[in-house]
């Protein structure tokens, strides 16, 4: 039989063709509605405000956009696994407080420290789930309340503020400019690109999204499910605390009341960008339109002015639960 000979079984007309071209269709906009949307709102705002496509504006939404992709970047890692990670927000501003607190001994102490209990507190969760097979959501629920009690513990009930020294290699790391961009967004581009190639050319990226897929059907083809999943966990924790780290550096201090909500926000992201929450379908580059969009529209609201900046709640939830609604309706149109 050559190839493209259409047989009984399988016969090839014209519906068919259609059917494959809707399916092609609702996995584009399932893909990259995030991306056209944001064009259309850089669009929009660059002939609304004379001063929103400038260099300073909008070097401004990559700084402050660059600290929530980071934690995006792990987040999108554990939904795409059918997972979900509500410590992030406490871990971050652990991290920040860690990095001020540890660099009194240089600037290795500094980003090591934050990095290494972040860490751990991803794999202590990473274990919990993937070994002792408890939900996602409580596990990760307690590691937000543990986070934040060590941070306060840390900073005597808040009452503490470390700083980092001025001039610092650490405060330089946050504060620096190149090309009129913040060091910290290069950092971002690259761990994009890294998690990028990770999770499209990689075994691990592709036990990834088997896991998310189908879990007992991986774990059948021989896919390493706990151990995919704790490392997946570990990454999230890691990243969490590596912006925490460089957040901190920015604003030379490690401020404790940062990150409350932020989980929220993130996931908002990754899921606006394309990942489905119920796992096996995602990619970073979705999620780094997710969070640039959300960053413009608060970029946007405080261009208007008269608005304050409570309403980009209001529209992140409206995005989302519009995005959920559509991410079901693709699915089901794709399915059938």
């Amino acid at each position: 039989m050559t190839t493209g000979q259409a047989t009984a079984e399988t016969p090839v007309t014209q519906d068919t063709y259609a059917l494959s071209g809707r399916d092609r269709a609702f996995g584009l906009i399932q893909r990259h509605g995030a991306t056209a949307v944001l064009v259309l709102l850089l669009v929009v705002g660059s002939l609304s405000f004379s001063r929103f496509p400038t260099g300073e504006n909008l070097g401004d939404i990559a700084i402050t956009s660059s600290f929530p992709a980071m934690v995006a970047l792990g987040m999108t890692f554990v939904i795409i696994t059918g997972g979900i990670d509500l410590s992030v927000g406490s871990v971050f501003a652990l991290g920040g407080v860690l990095a001020a607190y540890a660099v009194r001994w240089g600037t290795v102490a500094g980003l090591l420290v934050p990095l290494l209990v972040c860490g751990a507190i991803g794999l202590v969760q990473g274990l919990l789930i993937a070994r002792v097979r408890l939900a996602p959501f409580i596990v990760t629920l307690a590691g937000l309340l543990g986070a934040r009690g060590l941070l306060l513990s840390i900073s005597h009930e808040g009452a503490t503020t470390y700083l980092i020294p001025h001039g610092s290699v650490l405060a330089r790391l946050g504060q620096g400019h190149l090309f009129g961009l913040g060091y910290p967004v290069y950092l971002t581009l690259a761990l994009f690109v890294v998690g990028g190639v990770v999770l499209q050319r990689t075994g691990f990226g592709q036990a990834v999204y088997a896991i998310g897929g189908a879990e007992d059907a991986a774990a059948l083809m021989g896919v390493p499910v706990a151990r995919t999943k704790i490392v997946v966990y570990v990454l999230s924790g890691m990243l969490a605390g590596l912006s925490g780290t460089l957040n901190a550096a920015r604003l030379s201090s490690g401020v404790t009341i940062l990150g409350t909500g932020m989980e929220l926000d993130v996931i908002a992201a990754v899921v606006i960008g394309g990942t489905l929450l119920t796992g096996g379908a995602g990619s970073v580059s979705g999620t780094i339109a997710g969070v640039l969009l959300l960053g413009v529209i608060q970029n946007l609201i405080n261009q208007i002015g008269d608005l304050s900046s409570s309403y980009q709640q209001v529209v992140s939830g409206a995005f989302l639960a519009v995005v959920v609604v559509a991410q079901t309706y693709l699915s089901r149109a794709r399915r059938l």
